[in-house]
């Protein structure tokens, strides 16, 4: 314990374990599979991190985002910590070279996502390492059940074949019973040992107010509270709009989505970390891994996905253990919008059949074929060209996604690159003809040195800027020395990419998945009217419905949500009533009398009764005689 006390000392600033992780600590070191279910901000990443520090040998971590792999990965290197994450954007070169300094540099961390793991050639180098304990991040992912189903998460058990004694740590804020039955039966653990911590947050209120002009409330909130703030929606167009409208009232913001680039997405989270713009207008893409002590108010314009992204997402406020708030803003058409759009998006088996046939004949697949190339996918064009409605067809396919049968990639965090496909000598000619492109040429030669014998990532941000161009007309330079041949040019914003991963065969291949399909869109729905239930619901505290909804049961009320203060001031006005009858009961049978008087004939308390008495004079319903007595004016 005290090597452990001094890790958390030297490492992490703490001199002492919070309860349950110095239990969990001593679980995994004892050699134990375990199962660890913490709220959001309840110190997941020690549980396994601490343990890794004190064993020969290194740790795997799975977790599911690139973002969230790069944040541990730089958190652990500044603390002197080796660690690394192999991600999508990792190339096999330096894939080789990872794994070389991971076998004999001293590494603690090896980050990986599930979908790498899979790579054959990351499994036989893993094999050659002395991995020593295995964290699953975000366990609830591998189950249906569960907010965030990763199909690939299903495949993480082959860990257990390569490593049968290491233990593994499986880690999520937020699994119902079922969903932690999952996790324990997909990752094979044995015997584990399960750690649940309430999701109780005694400083976080959660309100739900019902209101026609969300904008008018959310600047009174905005004007009440302090510190940094997450207003969270439902679609890219209202980040936007809502960033501008508070910016127009005189407040500091700025907006993320999943549709911005890598590049940008990293500025704005910088400014709302450094808060030099302390409030995010954002979508569920700004999610896991966002860590910040001081947010004092997450609000939701729209309403959230499920209870779980709910209970994530508001759990984001309050980290530092002072008064915070969460906030769901709701009006009378919002409960039937969201329910009708939700059904209407669900795709059918039978829709998802269409759209499965219907993709391998825009692609041009035969049936039994499985081409082994990407294609560049539009899909706005394809639901054009077929009459589908964008929504339930994007949903359709990333449910064909879920299932293994073909690979969406959205090019999120993609970069432009550019490699140099001609000789020297052809690029001196070429630049006679065509002179115009001679700063551009040059500039990039002497910007990304090796250009001609490997693809560089290039910044058309940069290139921009220096040559005094637009981006359109940059664009198209780059696209005329791609046609011309002299380079190989590569548009990060260009269409997304589709990879069929299995023969066509139409019917067939659906109807494999058709139940776990209709059983999906069953739980979506179920999911749905659990979140109504909730929104809905103001004669039960809100601490209690969502505690409930996880299983938690003996709860008591919060106290400091809507339902509950709506309560208090219920009672208030009752036992407010109480005293003025009493009042006037009192000062009708015996005449005048002054407040002492009236504290020692009636059993209340003094501060309650003053106040009961101001009440009545501003009534008229007492007055103040020239000795400083009350006396009645209603009989």
């Amino acid at each position: 314990m005290n090597k452990q006390l001094e890790i958390l000392n030297n490492y992490w600033g703490f001199t002492e374990f919070r309860s349950p992780q110095d239990e969990i600590i001593s679980n995994v070191l004892s050699g134990n599979d375990t199962v660890a279910l913490l709220p959001t901000g309840g110190g997941k990443s020690i549980c396994f991190q601490i343990p890794a520090m004190l064993t020969d040998g290194l740790c795997i971590v799975i977790s599911p985002l690139i973002a969230l792999m790069n944040d541990q990965v730089k958190a652990l290197r500044n603390k002197n910590i080796k660690a690394v994450a192999i991600t999508s954007k990792t190339s096999e070169n330096e894939l080789i070279n990872t794994f070389d300094n991971l076998k004999f540099g001293n590494y603690n961390f090896i980050y990986l996502s599930p979908e790498k793991l899979q790579n054959s050639l990351i499994q036989e180098k893993i094999k050659q390492l002395n991995i020593q304990l295995i964290a699953v991040d975000e366990a609830h992912c591998i189950s249906e059940w569960g907010h965030d189903f990763r199909p690939a998460y299903l495949q993480i058990n082959i860990l257990r074949d390569i490593f049968p004694e290491a233990p593994f740590i499986a880690l999520t804020a937020s699994a119902t019973n079922k969903v932690l039955t999952d996790i324990v039966s997909n990752l094979n653990l044995k015997n584990p040992t399960i750690f649940k911590k309430s999701f109780y947050r005694e400083n976080l209120a959660y309100h739900i107010y019902n209101i026609e002009d969300k904008l008018s409330k959310i600047e009174q909130i905005l004007k009440k509270t302090k510190g940094t703030k997450i207003i969270y929606t439902n679609t890219r167009r209202k980040t936007v709009e809502i960033s501008n409208q508070l910016n127009s009232l005189g407040f500091n913001t700025c907006f993320y989505h999943g549709g911005m680039s890598f590049d940008h997405k990293i500025k704005v989270f910088e400014s709302w970390m450094s808060e030099s713009k302390p409030i995010i207008i954002a979508t569920n893409a700004f999610g896991m891994g966002i860590d910040k002590a001081n947010v004092r108010v997450v609000i939701h314009y729209d309403f959230p996905k499920s209870i779980e992204n709910y209970i994530q997402e508001a759990g984001r406020a309050g980290r530092d253990g002072k008064k915070a708030f969460s906030v769901i803003l709701k009006n009378k058409s919002d409960i039937l919008t969201t329910q009708k759009m939700f059904i209407e998006t669900i795709p059918s088996v039978e829709f998802i059949k269409k759209v499965y046939f219907q993709l391998n004949q825009y692609f041009q697949i035969s049936y039994g074929e499985l081409i082994d190339k990407s294609f560049v996918f539009d899909i706005t064009n394809f639901c054009r060209v077929y009459d589908f409605p964008l929504m339930t067809t994007y949903n359709g396919i990333k449910t064909l996604e879920k299932d293994g049968i073909l690979l969406l990639d959205e090019q999120l965090n993609r970069k432009s690159t550019a490699k140099f496909i001609t000789k020297n000598n052809y690029i001196y000619d070429y630049l006679r003809r065509y002179p115009r492109h001679d700063k551009l040429i040059k500039l990039m030669l002497r910007t990304y040195g090796g250009i001609f014998e490997d693809t560089k990532t290039i910044n058309i941000n940069y290139l921009c800027s220096t040559l005094n161009l637009y981006k359109s007309q940059l664009l198209k330079q780059l696209e005329t020395l791609h046609e011309d041949k002299i380079i190989e040019f590569y548009n990060s914003n260009s269409s997304a990419q589709i990879t069929f991963l299995v023969p066509r065969e139409d019917n067939r291949t659906i109807n494999i998945y058709a139940k776990e399909i209709e059983q999906r869109n069953t739980l979506k729905i179920r999911k749905l009217n659990a979140l109504v239930t909730f929104i809905e619901n103001d004669t039960i505290c809100r601490s209690i419905q969502l505690l409930t909804y996880f299983d938690e049961k003996n709860i008591e009320d919060c106290g400091i949500c809507d339902v509950c203060i709506s309560k208090k001031k219920d009672n208030y006005n009752n036992i407010s009533q109480d005293i003025k009858n009493a009042i006037s009961n009192e000062l009708r049978s015996n005449g005048d009398l002054s407040s002492k008087e009236l504290v020692i004939l009636l059993h209340f308390e003094e501060v309650a009764i003053i106040n009961c008495l101001q009440l009545l004079l501003e009534k008229n319903r007492i007055s103040v005689t020239s000795q400083n007595k009350y006396r009645l004016t209603i009989s």
